[in-house]
C-alpha cells in the first residue's frame, strides 16, 4: 500500500477521527474511500463525480480569492 502525506487543519483532523471511530473505520479508510469515489470512472466524459456534486455549494461562505489569500499566508 502506498503512503500519502496530507496537510489538514487540526480541527478537521479531530472531527475526522471522531467520525471514523463512530463509523468503525480509520481516517485513512475514509480518505481512501473518498478518493476512490472521486476518481471512479464516469458514464460521460467530463461529468462531475456524484460524491463531488453532492459537496458542491457546501462552503458557501468562502470565495476563491479568500482561499488564495489563505494559501499565500500558509506557504510564505
Amino acid at each position: 500500500m502506498a503512503k500519502l502525506t496530507l496537510s489538514v487543519n487540526e480541527r478537521v483532523v479531530e472531527r475526522a477521527k471522531r467520525y471514523a471511530k463512530a463509523q468503525g473505520t480509520s481516517v485513512s479508510g475514509l480518505v481512501e474511500r473518498m478518493l476512490d469515489l472521486a476518481a471512479a470512472p464516469r458514464e460521460r466524459p467530463g461529468e462531475t463525480p456524484r460524491v463531488l456534486a453532492k459537496l458542491r455549494g457546501s462552503l458557501k461562505s468562502g470565495s476563491v480569492s479568500d482561499y488564495r489569500k489563505y494559501l499565500e499566508q500558509k506557504y510564505r
